[in-house]
Order: C-alpha cells, then sequence, then structure tokens
C-alpha cells in the first residue's frame, strides 16, 4: 500500500514536471515580463559587425552603441551614436556614414540621419540630413536637402531624390546644378 509519504512526493513531482512544461511553452512571455516597457533587448557598446559571403567580409559596420529591439511589435536596431559601414564589391569600397541611424528589420528601411555622407569607390560624393536606404529594392531615397558631386566634376543640389543604391538611375526633384558633358562621345554630324 502506498503511503501518504509516498504519494505527497508524487504529487509534488508532478506539479514540478507540469510547471517546467508550461513554462516552457511562456519562455518569450516570460522574457518579456522580465524587461520594463520600451528597453531594448540588447545593447552593444563598441560595436563592430561583420557580414560576409563566402568567406570575403562585405559589410563591416562600426557603432559605440547599438539598442536591439528585436522584442517591440515592430523591431527596429537603433545607433544613436552613428554609424560608419563600408561596402566591399569585388575589393571596391563605399563607405556611409551618419550621426544616427536606425534600421527597421521587417521592412528593410535603414533611417540615416543627421551629416549623412555616402562617399562611394568611383568618387561618388553624397550628403544629406536624412536619407532612406531600401534593402530590399536597392533603392536609395530622400525629401530633404542633399548635395551629390559625380566623379566628373559635375553636381546636383536639390531638394529629393529617388535612386538606385549605385547611383546609376538618378531621378533628382527641385534641383540646380552643373552637368558636364563630354561632346566628343557623341554620334552625329
Amino acid at each position: 500500500m502506498f503511503s501518504l509519504k509516498y504519494i505527497v512526493k508524487s504529487v509534488m513531482a508532478t506539479v514540478v514536471v507540469i510547471a517546467l512544461f508550461a513554462c516552457e511553452g511562456n519562455y518569450s512571455n516570460i522574457q518579456k515580463l522580465n524587461l520594463k516597457d520600451n528597453e531594448p533587448v540588447g545593447i552593444g557598446k563598441g560595436v563592430n559587425f561583420k557580414y560576409t559571403d563566402s568567406g570575403a567580409v562585405v559589410t563591416n559596420m562600426l557603432t559605440p552603441v547599438f539598442y536591439d529591439y528585436r522584442n517591440m511589435e515592430f523591431p527596429y536596431q537603433e545607433f544613436p551614436d552613428g554609424v560608419t559601414v563600408y561596402f566591399y564589391d569585388d575589393g571596391k569600397k563605399t563607405t556611409v556614414t551618419s550621426d544616427y541611424a536606425i534600421s527597421y528589420e521587417s521592412t528593410g528601411i535603414v533611417d540615416l540621419r543627421q551629416n549623412v555622407v555616402i562617399l562611394t569607390h568611383d568618387s561618388i560624393e553624397l550628403k544629406a540630413q536624412q536619407l532612406y536606404w531600401d534593402q530590399k529594392s536597392q533603392w536609395v531615397f530622400t525629401d530633404q536637402p542633399y548635395t551629390i558631386t559625380f566623379a566628373d566634376g559635375s553636381f546636383n543640389n536639390g531638394g529629393r531624390f529617388d535612386s538606385s543604391q549605385d547611383f546609376t538611375n538618378f531621378l533628382s526633384r527641385d534641383n540646380d546644378g552643373i552637368q558636364l558633358i563630354d561632346n566628343s562621345t557623341t554620334d552625329g554630324d
């Protein structure tokens, strides 16, 4: 016959097992309870991210501070003290800097703000106070004033633009500038 002591131990063991399985299924909810409202799930200082493809570094991002808000309903990463990003493509380096950045995980949009500078491997320099980069579409755009200087010395100052990320398809609105045209390459009389 079972003793009272044996029955109590069995019941306690069963309760512990049920509690463990119940907690495991709700682990993410328990993690959220431990976070204060609007607090990041992770913080990094002196961060040096390196993204590789087939063993080669394709992107290197440096930032003094990184806040990871993947725990939010609309997840994002914030870089309040700015970023410096180096993109490498077949040995060619493009540099992007800004004083502030925020990256929205679900949309692939990066919002660069304050003293945004892009210097491409072929000497195109873009300066703006705000620039959006759509990583999925490989497109950059802004509705803020900007200045772009091309490798041949031509430049454009404007109020807004849309462009492919390599600036081969550049659509400017509300602008002025100087465009240099090489007449020796035109066909005709």
